[in-house]
């Protein structure tokens, strides 16, 4: 894939660190620069999706369907108590 140029500020202690972990890996400061932005973006989308799928579902559980008094007397029909 294709890169571009970006210019950000680091703390002395963040770039220290990174080289430190470039040195021990045998990589650059940009390869462990951007697996770390992959790691960071990807984990925080997953938690977004998750409460997405969270917010959807509360709201659905919330919502009364045109239907679901016809499930319940069948269900209790089917399984009564």
């Amino acid at each position: 894939m294709p890169s571009i140029t970006s210019s950000f500020r680091i703390s002395v202690d963040l770039k220290i660190r990174v080289e430190l972990m470039a040195a021990r890996l045998n990589k650059g400061k940009n390869w462990v620069i951007t697996r770390a932005l992959e790691e960071y973006v990807e984990r925080h989308s997953r938690d977004w999706l998750k409460e997405e799928a969270r917010r959807q579902s509360l709201l659905a559980g919330e919502r009364r369907w045109k239907d679901e008094e016809l499930w319940e007397r069948a269900s209790s029909e089917v399984w009564p108590d």
